[in-house]
């Protein structure tokens, strides 16, 4: 997947400040135009609905609130309006059967302006649902159009460019126009190499905000990872994280030792925590307590995390057993509401660290500061981290074993020597193993996605007719009546005769046909 971000003009609009964890909803624009169609629609069916089986099966904060689909052949139509995407996996699931069953290619022309059409009706849709939603109390005032089209991203960026320049923009958040080519599918090893790049332009973006142009192969795990971006956090309002580190001189005086270097930096989730899915016994998710001492999660980032480096590690003397818990990647902020300098200045500051770690072979270890101290805090709990360098512009954190929670164990000495009758059978059974070169989560899958659906799925339900005796009373006032009318109410309640022959009734007559004796009938009437 290739990613590159057209520069923009200063922004005039800066996004709104949103309550924490709040995600953003997604318009999904679909150009069914496309010569190969036919391949697409499978594949992007099936990527679209394993990630919205996650996110309705994570626990905690939703992280896809809404999502609308439209679909463009050549006019625009919108096969889902907005809707809440957790406890709505059935209606989820009857929209991606129907984008399934659109016609193959070759039965649309190309051209015209649908995507633009659905578009504009997205955005009015959007601006409705939040005002409708708003007098309920109800925030979520951003939003996110993804664009997937055969056509070249140029020509859509121009057509985007020429016809949205008067339509109300303040919700919107980002544009990505996504082109989607038709290429050999790529092997594993070669997909999880895909993430967004940035490539230097010079093309002037539009609107006062980022337009992202991304190609995507037309396969599933592709089109998957393009849609699991929608599980991170993309809010920018406040760094997540604040490194920090003993202050340094250049000079031949050292710094003060009460002086620190502060980098602020964002956390990513490097995968998701299947502890947050449906799994238990019960079948529901449990959230991490964020009051933890142990918790330090990046999502939601719901406070400032805050590391304190004590001392450097080498990388050898690092034991894998004692470290624990899901890994984190530790990443520059890019904070909107730092200036220029400030984010350019702490970005190459991060860019030097990670090097200078490299170089050196040094991990680093951290202590986890206490977010807020309240007067019943008698004893403070420090949680620990180990940080560690990779070749990328990131760092990896995770959660290293303490004094308090390690267990004995004991580690006995390898013999030098073995038994040829007994290595012989296990070298053997070695030699008949494949060997990996390196390891790749993409060669492997669990059946989460199918165990999911099939847990999420939730057939509409049918009320069964219920006996006459298990049905609830009708609690009534009781009006009085004459004898006359308390006699012929048990003829009227039988079950039999007037309900099985009304309509010969009304065919002989109403005199010929009636079961009721004369006296009655000339009393009902």
């Amino acid at each position: 997947m290739n990613c590159r971000k057209l520069p923009s003009e200063p922004r005039r609009i800066f996004p709104a400040a949103k309550a924490p964890s709040q995600q953003p909803s997604h318009i999904l624009v679909v150009d069914v135009t496309s010569p190969s169609w036919a391949n697409t629609c499978s594949v992007l069916s099936e990527a679209l609905e394993n990630v919205l089986c996650l996110a309705c099966g994570l626990a905690g904060p939703c992280r896809v609130p809404l999502l609308s689909l439209y679909v463009v052949q050549p006019q625009q139509e919108c096969l889902l309006p907005f809707t809440q995407v957790r406890e709505n996996f059935a209606r989820i699931q009857a929209c991606i059967s129907e984008l399934r069953s659109l016609p193959a290619e070759g039965c649309f022309p190309q051209g015209g302006n649908g995507v633009l059409q659905a578009v504009q009706d997205g955005l009015q849709q959007f601006k409705q649902y939040s005002r409708h939603t708003a007098a309920g109390g109800s925030t979520n005032n951003s939003v996110e159009i993804t664009i997937l089209t055969s056509q070249p991203s140029r020509d859509m960026v121009k057509q985007l460019e020429k016809k949205l320049q008067d339509v109300d923009l303040v919700s919107l958040r980002r544009i990505q126009v996504i082109e989607v080519v038709k290429r050999d599918f790529l092997e594993p090893e070669d997909v999880e190499q895909c993430v967004p790049a940035e490539e230097p332009s010079s093309d002037v973006a539009i609107l006062g905000m980022d337009i992202e142009v991304q190609t995507v192969e037309d396969n599933v795990i592709s089109l998957e990872m393009l849609f699991k971006t929608w599980l991170h956090d993309h809010g920018t309002e406040r760094e997540q994280l604040h490194l920090l580190l003993p202050s340094g001189s250049f000079g031949h005086a050292a710094a003060p030792k009460n002086t620190i270097m502060c980098l602020k930096c964002d956390l990513q989730e490097r995968l998701l925590d299947p502890a947050l899915l449906l799994g238990t016994a019960d079948g529901t998710g449990r959230a991490a307590d964020a009051s933890s001492p142990w918790h330090m999660a990046a999502w939601p980032s719901t406070a400032l995390h805050k590391l304190r480096v004590l001392k450097a590690l080498k990388s050898e003397g690092v034991c894998e057993s004692v470290l624990y818990g899901p890994p984190f990647i530790i990443k520059p902020t890019s904070c909107w509401q730092l200036d220029w300098d400030e984010l350019e200045t702490n970005q190459h500051s991060f860019h030097a660290l990670c090097h200078s770690l490299l170089k050196r072979k040094w991990m680093l270890l951290a202590r986890h500061e206490p977010q807020n101290i309240g007067p019943n805090w008698n004893v403070v709990v420090y949680p620990y981290y180990v940080i560690v360098p990779s070749d990328s512009a990131s760092l990896l954190v995770k959660a290293v074993a303490i004094r308090e929670l390690l267990l004995p164990s004991a580690f006995p000495a390898l013999l030098a020597e073995h038994p040829e009758r007994v290595r012989g059978p296990i070298e053997s059974a070695l030699n008949n193993l494949e060997v990996e070169v390196a390891y790749n989560p993409l060669h492997l899958k669990s059946n989460l996605y199918k165990y999911l659906k099939s847990s999420l799925y939730k057939p509409p339900h049918r009320q069964q007719p219920q006996p006459r005796e298990q049905r609830p009373e009708r609690h009534q006032p009781r009006q009085p009546q004459s004898r006359a009318k308390a006699a012929v109410a048990p003829l009227l309640m039988a079950p039999s005769s007037l309900q099985t022959r009304p309509a010969a009734a009304a065919r002989r007559g109403s005199c010929e046909g009636s079961l009721l004796p004369k006296e009655y009938e000339e009393f009902l009437q």
